[in-house]
């Protein structure tokens, strides 16, 4: 009866001297002694009981079991090595970026898809940092982007950081809004205004937290929360309904029947950085780092602005990992 498991060494050593009919050039392709590869041989014939080679001093020729063998023991190892790829090759990265439309993040993802053509990052759209970083360390989520350095001290310590870029900020508001008529806002002007920054919304503290620090002392108000909005159009939706000024950064999706304006004097700044679990390695990871490295370098992400403000509760510097 012949046994279930054959060890895919016996099969390989097999098939060289198959293709080679010769045992001392079969041994020297696989890199080993002749004596073992003809007692790998032995043994295999005595497992299958059957000769699969005949032998004079001449030559070395296959037995009809041997050439039988032949495209089954090739298939085996075909599917041997199909079984190691599966499971040696890194799997997809999940990559959050927030929302998906322009961004940084996005940016950042299409370089590193560039630099790493072979790994797949997968773009996720978890919608603030305080839930992704919940994400990532559940290991639901590998990397995400955000105002890290506004998480709980307990949210952000099993996560590494790198900063990516400093964004300026801007307010979106409706577009019979009085400061529309401007081509950038000053923050004072927005003092006695009620500014929307996601107050309510357990997702996204860190950005709620940053907008507390930016609008105290100057007469902002806080917008009372309000129904988290899925989508563009029910973000656009909620926004009109609400008819407040919504706190942005300048690369944030246009809203048809909005306007988007910078923040100036000064011009306030959100740290954005990349977040993933400590000690987690993988070929994409590597690739989103260098992309936003370099990018960082070719378009000055991290130089800070004339006359623009970066929040006090900043823990990391420029280029830190």
């Amino acid at each position: 009866m012949i046994p279930r498991d054959v060890d895919p060494r016996l099969l390989r050593g097999f098939v060289a001297a198959a293709e080679e009919l010769h045992f001392t050039r079969a041994a020297a392709r696989l890199y080993v002694a002749q004596q073992a590869l003809s007692r790998d041989v032995r043994r295999l014939e005595q497992t299958l009981g059957a000769a699969l080679f005949l032998r004079t001093t001449r030559q070395v020729e296959l037995t009809a079991d041997g050439q039988r063998l032949l495209p089954l023991a090739r298939r085996v190892l075909a599917a041997h090595e199909e079984l190691a790829a599966a499971f040696t090759a890194p799997r997809p990265l999940l990559v959050d970026l927030n929302t998906d439309g322009p961004s940084t993040p996005r940016t950042v993802l299409e370089r590193a898809r560039e630099l790493a053509p072979d790994c797949e990052l997968m773009a996720r759209f978890e919608s603030g940092l305080t839930h992704a970083a919940a994400e990532i360390a559940a290991g639901r989520l590998d990397v995400s982007f955000g105002y890290a350095d506004g998480l709980d001290p307990a949210l952000r310590a099993p996560l590494a950081q790198t900063p990516v870029r400093y964004e300026p900020l801007a307010v979106l508001l409706p577009e019979g809004h009085p400061l529309a008529a401007r081509e950038t806002v000053p923050l004072d002007a927005l003092a006695g205004e009620t500014v929307y920054a996601g107050a309510g919304n357990p997702r996204t503290l860190e950005w709620t937290g940053l907008a507390r620090e930016l609008f105290a002392g100057r007469g902002i108000l806080m917008a009372p929360p309000a129904p988290v909005a899925m989508g563009k159009e029910e973000f656009r939706r909620v926004m009109v309904k609400t008819g407040n000024p919504v706190l942005a950064t300048v690369d944030f999706l246009d809203m048809p029947g909005c306007v988007k304006r910078p923040l100036t004097d000064p011009v306030p700044l959100s740290p954005l950085s990349m977040v993933w679990r400590k000690g987690f390695a993988h070929p994409g990871l590597d690739a989103l780092r260098s992309a936003a490295a370099g990018l960082a370098a070719e378009r000055g992400w991290l130089r800070e602005p004339p006359g623009s403000r970066l929040p006090a509760r900043l823990t990391h510097a420029p280029g830190g990992g």
